[in-house]
This record gives C-alpha cells, sequence and structure tokens, in this order.
C-alpha cells in the first residue's frame, strides 16, 4: 500500500496546525487512543509522526513527560511541539526507520498519519520493532471517505474547483480507511491479537470559513488551489456544510474513525 504524498508543512504552518486542527479535531482522538491503548503510569510511550505532539502530552498527563518520545520527519512540528511541551524528547526522524532502539517502549502510537507513509506495512513493522515483547501498538486512520457525512460532502466540493494535484492529496487522507485491509496490515507486519474499534468524533469549528481555513488553509493543500479556486470553495462551503450548522452558526461535523490495536509477539525464553 504506496503512498506519494508527504505532509510537509513551513513552521507558521505548523503553529495554524497547533492552534486549529489541534482543538478542532485530534485533542479528542489522542484522548480515544491513549485510551484504547491502556496507557498507564511507569510505561514508556513513543509516538509516531507526532505532528505537534497532541497524542505525545495526553500520554505524559499519564506515564509523565520524561517517559514519552515524539517522532516526526518534520522539522517546523517539532519545533512547535518543542515549544508547547519542552520536558518531552522530540526526534527528527523517518517511520519507515525510527530513530529508537529495539523494544525501547512499552506502547507506541500512531495518529492520522499512517496513510501519509509510502509504506504502511514497513511502518507497522517498524513500530512493532520499537515495542519491547509483548508491547501495544495502536494507530488511529479516518474512515472511509463514503462514510463520512460532512467531509465527503466537502472534498466533492473542493473536487469540483481544484486541480488533479489538490485531489490527489486529499485522497491520501482516506486511503487507510477500510477496516478490514487495515487490520490485515497489522497481521502482516507481525502483530498479533489485532483487534479495533470504530469511533465518530466531533470535529467543531466556529463557523464555515473557520472549517475551510482548518481543513485548508492549515494544510499542504492551501498551495495547490489558485486565488479564485479558494475562494470559490470559501464561498460555496457554507451550503454544503449547512446540516452540520448549530443555532449559534458553529458547526459540528462527524468524523469516522478507526482505532486499531496489535501487540507484539513475546519470545519464548528456553
Amino acid at each position: 500500500m504506496a503512498r506519494t504524498e508527504s505532509f510537509q508543512l513551513e513552521e507558521a504552518a505548523a503553529e495554524a496546525y497547533e492552534a486549529k486542527f489541534v482543538p478542532a479535531m485530534f485533542a479528542e482522538w489522542a484522548q480515544q487512543v491513549v485510551t484504547v491503548a491502556g496507557v498507564s503510569p511507569g510505561q514508556r510511550i513513543l509516538d509516531v509522526a507526532c505532528g505537534t505532539g497532541i497524542v505525545a502530552r495526553t500520554a505524559a498527563e499519564i506515564a509523565g513527560a520524561g517517559a514519552v518520545t515524539g517522532v516526526d520527519i518534520n522539522p517546523a512540528m517539532l519545533a512547535v511541539a518543542a515549544r508547547v511541551q519542552p520536558e518531552i524528547s522530540w526526534l527528527q526522524g523517518d517511520a519507515s526507520a525510527l530513530p529508537v532502539q529495539d523494544g525501547a517502549f512499552d506502547v507506541v502510537l500512531c495518529q492520522m498519519a499512517l496513510m501519509f507513509f509510502p509504506d504502511a506495512v514497513a511502518a507497522l513493522r517498524e513500530m512493532c520493532r520499537a515495542a519491547v515483547d509483548g508491547g501495544t501498538v495502536a494507530v488511529v486512520v479516518p474512515g472511509r471517505l463514503e462514510d463520512q457525512p460532512g467531509y465527503g460532502p466537502f472534498v466533492e466540493l473542493v473536487s469540483r474547483h481544484a486541480g488533479s494535484g489538490a485531489m490527489s492529496l486529499l485522497g491520501v487522507y482516506w486511503a487507510c480507511g477500510d477496516l478490514e485491509k487495515l487490520e490485515r496490515l497489522f497481521a502482516e507486519a507481525g502483530l498479533l491479537e489485532v483487534r479495533s474499534h470504530t469511533h465518530i468524533g466531533k470535529a467543531k469549528y466556529s463557523s464555515a470559513a473557520d472549517f475551510v481555513a482548518v481543513e485548508v488553509e492549515s494544510t499542504p493543500l492551501m498551495e495547490r488551489l489558485t486565488k479564485d479556486q479558494f475562494a470559490s470553495i470559501r464561498t460555496e462551503a457554507a451550503a454544503v456544510l449547512q446540516p452540520f450548522s448549530e443555532t449559534d452558526g458553529s458547526l459540528t461535523v462527524p468524523l469516522q474513525g478507526h482505532l486499531v490495536i496489535g501487540c507484539k509477539a513475546k519470545v519464548r525464553k528456553p
């Protein structure tokens, strides 16, 4: 399951990601994955593709900042992460070659990033390598686009105005959304006792304009749109998102996601 897109941001965009994406969407999912993975005091935690660090920070509330490490390929993301929580260890590295020792962590987490990796199975194998024998690997990804009642129509809107480059990026977000295929990736990576949980999150925005700011301006998609394309998307977004509008004009948009958990095999001692 190869990927050809990457999620690279300049620091200003990474700051926007922390300010907008995290409270609108990712904070809820961070709590979900930390809970489902069973993070507990005394454990060593690795957050793969940590971004600006919301999963790592959430895990640190339980395990302690000194027990948590975040890894991301993007220096801008790590700069923001370190500013927000300097006590966590932040490392630059690729998910296909994590800069950590074998068996160094009790729990390895990865939120909303597996779909961006060039080789999802290789990344899962690396997460497995980083876990102790019997350790846990837990991943969160968005569900299929056709299962997203809010994001589906918005992507259709973008597709009417954007070029092929923008749409190729949008397609990546939902690329791991088939749960059966995702569970097979875990098995192929050598993870055992694979189980899953589907959750409907609530992505909250102050307005349709705020939705566009979060979903477009804070992502690489913005770089692939002309001014006219973006203006059309911004203008038409209110009508497309109207079914999710609250009485005060704010939006609550459902987001289906899958949490998949597997265990690293325990090595039998002679």
